[in-house]
């Protein structure tokens, strides 16, 4: 069973705007915060957070309609806001009208007066431009929030080198209410976390009892072919890339390599016995389902005795979600969406225990530590 260590209560508060399923809202609970409320709007998403957190105040509806329902004393303000306008797995495009539910952020912020804003989304938004004022929208951002009265620094991150088994990369922005924090210092980046001990288990012992996990043998597909060909019954289970066939990636993966970012539309899964990855020329005249017909790419095909699909909780556990948290929907699409949008979990901790040293070190409840003749924040 996957679960997290669960860290001693802090004593202060965090608010959650767009939580979606919950992975940056529960990553700052076992940090040790405590939760006051959660904004969403997606009904499924919002039946996840009840069932998992029936003490949780969850808001069902539009941001663009929330109103908090207290508004002073608050610690921090989480916000990951929808990045598909920003992302390149999106549309990328800087007139999306979800690009600007970012200053919803902003608008709840000048409300409530929080002492942190904690912001997640895409490394894209260092370089795409607002379509007003022709600034990276990261900088847009921080200028807004320096209009309300706050101070803005910003980061990247490979949360593989942060306690997530995948090559995700996030961009935070973290704002004080005034000046930024002298001391400050977002987490430093550690070895890369494989996903040997997240997903081998599953792949190799189909008999294993979890929620949102029930693996079967036997993908349906017009370009992957299973063989049923016999094999020695020693012989490992292996994840391979099943959708996106024109990637240039070889779509089998090794179990001592993170994974390569979780999305919410590439399809992953298992391959065993006689497993060969190649490429063919597409026929983009008279083939079917051609997407782009003056494409010259080979499309990777995968054969093997058998191929199966990921289950949600395969993904969920690359996410980092605990066991236990089960996700609620009418079909895999609502499931997958949740999953593949979420902030993982383990890496939203590691920045909610950053945030929770700063806040002790600001409150004069923590020394600082020294690490080789400097004074560091965390690490």
């Amino acid at each position: 069973m996957l679960k997290h260590k669960k860290y001693n209560k802090s004593g202060y508060t965090f608010l959650g705007l767009f939580s979606g399923a919950g992975g940056l809202d529960l990553g700052f609970e076992l940090a040790g915060f405590e939760h006051t409320e959660s904004n969403e709007i997606l009904d499924y998403a919002v039946n996840t957070l009840k069932r998992n957190k029936p003490t949780w105040n969850i808001v069902h509806g539009d941001v663009r309609e929330y109103e908090p329902s207290f508004k002073k004393d608050l610690d921090v303000l989480l916000a990951g806001f929808p990045c598909q306008g920003f992302s390149l797995g999106g549309n990328r495009d800087s007139n999306d009208e979800r690009n600007s539910l970012y200053k919803e952020v902003i608008r709840i912020a000048d409300l409530m007066k929080p002492r942190i804003i904690v912001m997640e989304n895409v490394l894209n938004l260092r370089t795409m431009k607002h379509p007003e004022t022709n600034k990276p929208f990261a900088q847009q951002i921080s200028d807004e929030l320096s209009g309300i009265g706050y101070s803005t620094t910003f980061d990247f991150f490979r949360v593989s080198q942060h306690g997530a088994p995948q090559t995700r990369r996030r961009f935070i922005f973290v704002a004080f209410k005034g000046d930024i924090y002298k001391d400050f210092r977002f987490p430093k980046p550690k070895k890369e976390t494989t996903i040997r001990n997240y997903l081998y288990e599953l792949g190799q012992d189909l008999n294993i009892k979890l929620p949102n996990h029930n693996p079967k043998w036997g993908f349906k597909s017009h370009v992957h072919k299973e063989t049923g060909l016999p094999y020695d019954s020693n012989e490992e289970a292996i994840p391979v890339r099943l959708s996106r066939t024109a990637s240039d990636g070889n779509p089998v993966r090794n179990f001592d390599s993170p994974f390569p970012a979780v999305d919410t539309a590439t399809v992953w899964g298992w391959a065993i016995g006689n497993v060969r990855a190649f490429r063919v020329e597409k026929n983009r005249k008279d083939a079917m389902f051609v997407r782009n017909p003056n494409s010259t790419a080979k499309l990777w095909r995968i054969e093997a005795s058998k191929i199966r699909s990921f289950t949600a909780r395969e993904y969920a556990r690359l996410q980092t979600f605990p066991d236990d948290w089960v996700f609620y929907g009418k079909n895999k699409r609502e499931l997958q969406l949740q999953i593949g949008n979420a902030v993982p979990v383990e890496f939203a901790k590691n920045i909610g225990i950053c945030i929770r040293e700063t806040l002790e070190k600001m409150d004069g409840k923590k020394e600082h530590v020294l690490e080789h003749g400097e004074q560091m924040a965390l690490f």
